[in-house]
């Protein structure tokens, strides 16, 4: 059997037991280490080290079978933990992340990496655990470690044949049942158990078949090898107790000595035939533990088909609305039957829409679980005191955006630990706890995602952002407004670091954050208080593949704005037309001075409506600020499938995407922010010729 075909869901697996491991060693507490945190710490090692075994990765076996002894001994309290320890298991992970990429992209790992990491490991076992036995771990060859697990099915040592020395040299027996696997798998798997030992008899009753087989491996080994081919529902492995003569039972009084035997007498299988675990826990799913029939509670799928499927929905929701279009233009618009039909359809195509949808959303914790590393690694460089608090893990968000959100939260994150949150002494003296609290919490609102990360720093200072910007030729004034001030750290090459370190400082990086976060259709937000934190406010559509949209008519143009943004909409009169120098015209709202956008004007559309008090201002916010767009005529709020415009033909200023409507005509989905950038771009005045009011500029603030 060609056992390649098995290496990406190795990886995959592996990859998901690195990520727990982190987990638990950035938890542990070096003084009084939690044992089961310990031993799932060790399972995981032991797992990659088996399937490294298998699929003949020798560098990731070698690293991972020094580790594991580590680990080991670590469990066993013979080796102390502190937090160099850690550090350097931390150290070790991420070689291994390194040497699972490597063979992920069929290549090696680096040999000088390698050797490396493993002196790094041998060192620390001779310099903790003393020459003897530091010498046994650091000198010690994967083939030789036997696996500290007991048997998978409950069997003690002492009481399996291993006991005994006849049948410790023809392994152990064991009872391996496939449940509900198709015939031709199941030709597969016996296949693969008669390369792990000696098949001695087998049965089939229905769905489950009986193999009995004698191993010289574990029960856990053998079930992880079968693991990477069928689901652990359909899989049952326990340990079989021959008949004892009567020494065997009394070595049952003895437990203890027993791992210690087993290590000096087990059989070395080759590598070729490790196990391979593909998950940490691997105990025996049987009686309630799994579904009937063995059947899988999960399958894995590649983001491609489910990106498939959502395009194909996409264009089912825009047939289904050109059909209702068709049914409300004809004269079958009275036809019952018909009217239900196409009522039925809506439905059953948005519900479909729904669920397909909810396949690619994950949680935000998938994104959350890479900042504890990052925070204690960097508060240890800074010399700071940084707990991690994250709220809302479980809030879900599309796959596609939180993979594109993670960069933008590690410079926020980066920027929070090194110029938000102060040192101890200075937390200290400040009457605050000398460990600083950053917080990363997810919650929906709306439609929208809202992500904060939060500090309880020192807070941005006003006097010097605004220093910083005329330094750098920004035009800024003392009567700006706080939210306005803190705009400015997000302009090319800003930065109020006093020197440049290897953290921050070059001015690069929150530009970036904010044109990345806008790309996903989403906008940045700031608030601070002087000593008392900065909150970063990130607000994201919770998909980009739907949008809930307005539909607005200019001149004879139908265009879409997404209804996220949509503050309200109301009727200009002519008293509350603000003219500017500069031709920039501003609307009154209640008390606020809003920019106004002719939509006509800034994409150039015939036939509209060129007097504002005869338009309709849709107040708009984007970017944190907001707009009063001019249009002729709102037409109605839909739900449109988003096409990526870009894609398909090449950017356009002010469009964010576009979508098909119901007749089958392309409307563009408006990109708000970018709307007012365009109508700046023109110098001459944006609203019109039209009657407004004269009044001197610094008699308005605008807001």
């Amino acid at each position: 059997m060609d056992i390649t075909e098995f290496y990406d869901t190795f990886f995959e697996e592996a990859d998901e037991l690195l990520a727990e491991m982190e987990s638990h060693l950035l938890e542990l507490d070096v003084d009084n280490p939690d044992v089961e945190r310990l031993n799932a710490i060790f399972r995981a090692a032991h797992s990659i080290k088996g399937g490294a075994g298998t699929f003949g990765f020798e560098a990731l076996q070698r690293t991972t079978h020094l580790l594991e002894n580590l680990l080991d001994h670590t469990r066993r309290g013979e080796l102390a933990l502190r937090r160099d320890i850690v550090d350097t298991f931390l150290e070790a992970k991420d070689m291994l992340n390194d040497q699972l990429d490597a063979y992920r992209q069929g290549g090696e790992p680096d040999p000088e990496a390698l050797e490396r990491i493993c002196e790094t490991l041998r060192r620390l076992a001779l310099e903790e655990l003393g020459e003897d036995a530091g010498a046994e771990v650091a000198g010690a060859t994967p083939a030789g470690a036997a696996d500290p697990e007991p048997p998978v099915g409950g069997a003690s040592q002492a009481s399996a044949p291993a006991a005994d020395d006849g049948a410790q040299s023809n392994g152990a027996r064991f009872e391996v049942t496939l449940i509900g696997v198709a015939e031709k798998d199941r030709d597969l798997l016996i296949e693969e158990l008669a390369q792990l030992g000696e098949i001695d008899e087998q049965q089939a009753d229905g769905e489950r078949h009986r193999v009995v087989l004698t191993s010289s491996l574990s029960g856990d080994d053998i079930e992880a090898v079968m693991c990477f081919i069928v689901e652990p529902e359909q899989l049952e492995v326990r340990g079989l107790v021959a008949a004892e003569p009567p020494a065997a039972v009394a070595t049952e009084s003895k437990p203890e000595a027993e791992p210690e035997a087993e290590t000096e007498a087990a059989p070395e299988p080759a590598p070729a035939k490790a196990a391979a675990p593909a998950k940490t826990e691997s105990a025996p799913k049987s009686g309630d533990g799994g579904k009937k029939g063995g059947e899988s509670t999960s399958i894995r799928v590649p983001v491609a088909k489910v990106d498939q499927i959502i395009n194909l929905v996409g264009e089912l929701i825009i047939t289904q609305s050109m059909l209702n279009q068709v049914a409300e233009d004809s004269e079958t618009v009275n036809d019952g039957a018909l009217v239900t039909g196409l009522n039925l359809l809506q439905r059953t195509a948005r519900d479909l829409q729904e669920a397909v949808m909810s396949v690619r959303m994950v949680p935000m914790d998938y994104v959350f679980s890479r900042f504890p590393r990052l925070v204690r690694d960097l508060a240890g460089k800074l010399d700071k005191d940084v707990e991690l608090v994250t709220e809302g893990k479980s809030t879900e968000l599309d796959k596609g955006l939180t993979e594109r959100i993670i960069d933008p939260l590690t410079h926020l994150v980066r920027n929070s630990l090194d110029h938000g949150i102060e040192t101890p002494d200075r937390r200290e003296a400040a009457g605050k706890p000398r460990t600083g609290q950053l917080t990363l919490s997810a919650q929906h609102q709306g439609g929208n995602i809202l992500i904060e990360v939060i500090d309880d720093g020192g807070g941005l200072n006003r006097e010097k952002i605004l220093d910083k910007a005329r330094y750098n030729g920004l035009a800024v004034s003392d009567s700006m407004s706080d939210d306005e001030v803190w705009q400015l750290i997000f302009a090319p090459g800003f930065s109020t670091a006093e020197a440049v370190s290897d953290v921050s400082g070059r001015g690069v990086g929150m530009d970036v954050v904010k044109r990345n976060i806008q790309a996903m259709g989403g906008h940045v937000e700031i608030l601070s208080k002087p000593g008392h934190g900065t909150t970063t406010r990130i607000v994201l559509p919770l998909t980009l593949a739907i949008l809930d949209g307005m539909s607005i008519k200019v001149g004879q143009e139908m265009f879409i704005l997404p209804v996220s943004a949509v503050i309200e909409s109301l009727q200009p009169r002519a008293e509350d037309l603000y003219s500017m120098a500069g031709g920039d015209v501003l609307l009154k709202v209640r008390e606020d001075y809003l920019p106004v956008v002719a939509v006509h004007h800034a994409l150039d559309v015939a036939d509209a409506i060129t007097d504002p008090t005869r338009a309709i201002a849709v107040i708009v916010q984007g970017e944190g600020r907001r707009y009063a767009l001019l249009v002729d005529e709102l037409v109605g709020q839909q739900q449109v499938v988003v096409k990526n415009l870009e894609t398909n033909y090449r950017k356009v200023p002010g469009v964010s995407a576009a979508t098909i409507l119901g007749d089958g005509s392309v409307a563009l989905i408006l990109d708000v922010a970018d709307m007012h950038r365009l109508g700046q771009s023109k110098k001459e005045n944006p609203v019109f010729g039209a009657p407004t009011r004269a009044r001197p500029v610094e008699e308005v603030e605008p807001s």
